[in-house]
């Protein structure tokens, strides 16, 4: 473990004004001290934020292995620089949490913002360009991390400097957090620093990743924050027969038995369920769509419609099936290893992403009767991030993150979410800090999603994702 601090030189004491410009300054003082900070609008800002982005897409911290320490200690030298004290923790000195606080007057508990510097793996041969090179093109940056997490972690890094330069006078600290792991390796990560330097990253409030402003023909139509989120409860299946030569076909071909199943498990319709947090997505969502589509939205839970509806969703708009099902993908296939031998063995993967409500060992039960065969077996992962509540919509934070939608965005509509993926919020939210997902500004069907061949994000969008954390910043912490 590491621990990074500086100590700026001090600054020269300025000038007094001259005295003919001392009543005009009167004057103007309550309107320069009420006018928040605003150097988003910067032509140079907007340099430094790209060089820094691009500067951590070409650090490969693909995980595996992680090599997380590269990103951490290039942030950790920026932040440096600027005077900002700064902490590496680390479980594997090669996958290092970085940690920096900027202190407020402590009237108010912290707010924490969240961002990994780990990726998932690119394979190369798949990407039209080199997913570490952070290739510009036609208005995008192309690379593996552009929007899962990279640009949290430069918008973090932008707000920090920013927050520093202008001295702004906050009423809490804001601690940012660029961590290691949460692409599936948690335990050298948030568990980490939540189990061994809670201390460190403790806070009322986070930001993290898991939102979006989602945008059509170029304008924000809402802005999601995630205040919940599925839960990964994937499983192996297992399926076991008969070896032997392949000339002669056997009932009892492992690779037969496995793939049945998995057509089963990827057929099932799993049973549609609103929660609080998604009925009010729908509500909200329906009073800013066309007729047809807010009719849809307002009768999601109409038993005479619902089944109607729920087809709709699944064919044109799969992102709403997700949020009301728990769902199983087939990921993986492993069997054999000869072309003219039967395996005795075959395994897949289903990542399944549970409802917060899902009664899993039922579950699995069911998963277990719809396959019917006894030779196939259901191993169970080992859930690494807990079931939690979702995160409140009556907070300081909530609300700051609704008057930044509406400074920014005033035709949009803030829409409380529920993430259909996974974040490390989860932990947080288990340790009681009220964590909100946000994110950068996507085109309604863009291709270049997280965790796509192809990764992307539009450059403009970036500069948008920094303004939108500075306001809610200023907005919540002073």
């Amino acid at each position: 473990m590491a621990t990074f601090r500086y100590s700026g030189a001090g600054s020269q004491p300025a000038r007094g004004p001259r005295p003919r410009c001392v009543l005009l300054l009167l004057l103007c003082a309550p309107l320069l001290l009420a006018a928040p900070p605003n150097p988003i609008h910067s032509r140079k800002l907007n340099a430094e934020t790209l060089r820094h982005f691009t500067a951590l897409l070409r650090i490969d911290t693909s995980n595996p292995p992680g090599n997380e320490t590269e990103a951490a200690k290039y942030l950790a030298d920026v932040l440096q620089r600027e005077g900002i004290p700064v902490k590496l923790l680390a479980l594997d000195p090669a996958r290092a949490n970085l940690v920096a606080r900027i202190q407020g007057n402590g009237s108010a508990r912290p707010i924490a913002i969240l961002g990994h510097t780990d990726v998932v793996v690119a394979q190369r041969s798949k990407w039209s360009v080199d997913p570490f090179g952070a290739v510009r093109k036609n208005g995008f940056i192309y690379a593996r991390g552009a929007v899962d997490d990279k640009e949290i972690v430069t918008a973090g890094l932008m707000v920090m400097l920013l927050l520093q330069r202008q001295h702004v006078k906050l009423n809490r600290d804001v601690i940012f957090v660029a961590e290691a792991g949460e692409e599936g390796t948690p335990a050298v990560g948030i568990d980490f620093l939540v189990g061994r330097h809670w201390d460190e990253i403790a806070a009322e409030y986070a930001l993290a990743e898991g939102g979006s402003a989602v945008a059509q023909d170029g304008k924000v139509r809402y802005v999601a924050i995630a205040i919940a989120e599925k839960l990964p409860r994937g499983v192996r299946l297992i399926a076991r027969g008969t070896s032997g030569h392949a000339s002669r076909p056997s009932p009892g071909n492992a690779v037969v038995r496995l793939v049945n199943a998995v057509a089963k498990l990827a057929d099932w319709p799993t049973p549609m369920r609103l929660s609080d947090t998604t009925r009010a997505y729908f509500e909200r969502l329906a009073s800013i769509s066309p007729p047809a589509d807010a009719d849809r939205y307002r009768h999601v839970s109409d038993p005479a419609r619902g089944p109607e509806i729920d087809r709709y969703f699944e064919r044109y708009e799969p992102a709403h099936y997700a949020m009301l099902h728990t769902t199983l993908t087939p990921t993986m296939l492993k069997a054999g290893f000869a072309f003219n031998v039967i395996p005795s063995e075959a395994e897949a993967y289903i990542d399944v992403r549970a409802l917060p409500d899902e009664d899993m060992p039922r579950f699995y039960e069911e998963m277990s009767a719809l396959i019917a065969d006894p030779s196939v077996e259901i191993d169970p992962h080992k859930p690494i991030r807990p079931a939690t509540p979702p995160s409140r919509t009556d907070t300081v934070m909530f609300r700051a993150l609704e008057h930044t939608q509406r400074r920014m965005f005033p035709n949009a509509m803030v829409l409380p979410s529920m993430l259909t993926g996974a974040t490390d919020m989860a932990q947080l939210r288990a340790k009681g800090v009220a964590a909100y997902g946000f994110g950068p500004i996507v085109e309604a069907g863009d291709p270049g999603e997280a965790h796509a061949n192809d990764e992307r994000l539009a450059e403009a969008s970036l500069y948008k994702l920094v303004e939108f954390l500075w306001y809610t910043i200023l907005e919540a912490a002073t």
